[in-house]
């Protein structure tokens, strides 16, 4: 869904590497090597969530970008010591370290930086201000960043930035204190996506056009992590973003990408209802 007055929609799944889809989504006897390959033939984006986790290594970005088809992309999911235990203070060198760990390897397939904060973090100005304004805007910044990383890296950074391309970053938040005016206008101020996360009621759900770039999370709508979506929430979400798309539904009329990726993979909805999705965009 791509033209000179439309945005575009990509709809995927937050991971893939879960047992219990094997013989379920994945059928019974795929080797868990091919499991990559068997989704991106049917979605055209992934969330990538081990990176969350720990710093991955370069030759790991190469193997998913060589995995994959042309028009894939991969949103990245950035690292919680970054954004859990550093809480988003004195993070020079662990953005530097998460940059040089091999994100740049994803070359043109590299979509938006998601950055999950903690629920016990609150809006804080000042602290948010800080880190946003260090987050680099194109590869070519990241390439720079990426070569101050510290000795944990030395002999296996990535900090080629290859080609430059523009890197769109997304924030999802789980405290209501960001529900508030000056959160929304610091984000807007730096053209950083808020994602708006349907939790089951568990955590804030804001919907507000702060970049170019709508991101979704889609954690289950009854359930936490474990329930599935209705045909009738579904069409819901497909007519919110056909008004994202086009404009009609922002609220300045400026059409928007969207991002859209269903984390609801405990009882293995997710990757049905992000095919139930793209399947109502006409994907």
């Amino acid at each position: 869904m791509t033209g000179s007055t439309m945005g575009t929609a990509r709809v995927g799944i937050s991971g893939w590497r879960y047992p219990s889809w094997r013989g379920d989504f994945y059928p019974r006897g795929l080797v868990q090597r091919d499991e990559l390959r068997y989704a991106a033939e049917r979605m055209d984006t992934v969330e990538l969530n081990g990176s969350f986790y720990s710093l991955q290594r370069p030759e790991s970005y190469q193997r998913w970008h060589d995995e994959t088809p042309d028009d894939f992309t991969f949103a990245v999911k950035g690292g919680r010591f970054i954004t859990h235990m550093l809480a988003l203070r004195g993070t020079e060198t662990a953005l530097a370290n998460f940059f040089a760990s091999g994100v740049l390897a994803l070359a043109d397939k590299l979509g938006p930086v998601l950055w999950q904060l903690p629920e016990r973090l609150r809006f804080d100005a000042e602290r948010l201000d800080g880190f946003l304004a260090q987050l680099p805007r194109t590869t070519t910044q990241a390439g720079v960043l990426a070569e101050s990383h510290d000795a944990r890296l030395d002999g296996r950074a990535f900090t080629g930035p290859g080609t430059d391309r523009p890197i769109r970053h997304a924030l999802e938040v789980r405290h209501d204190s960001f529900a508030s005016s000056e959160a929304i206008e610091l984000l807007r101020r730096h053209d950083v996506a808020l994602v708006e996360a349907d939790t089951a009621g568990r955590w804030p759900r804001i919907r507000e056009f702060t970049a170019d770039l709508v991101y979704v999370r889609l954690h289950g709508e009854q359930e936490l992590y474990a329930s599935g979506y209705t045909d009738e929430s579904l069409d819901a979400w497909a007519a919110d973003i056909r008004s994202w798309l086009d404009g009609s539904g922002c609220p300045d009329g400026r059409p928007r990408d969207v991002y859209v990726y269903f984390d609801n993979d405990a009882r293995g909805h997710a990757p049905f209802d992000a095919l139930r999705l793209a399947q109502r965009l006409g994907e």
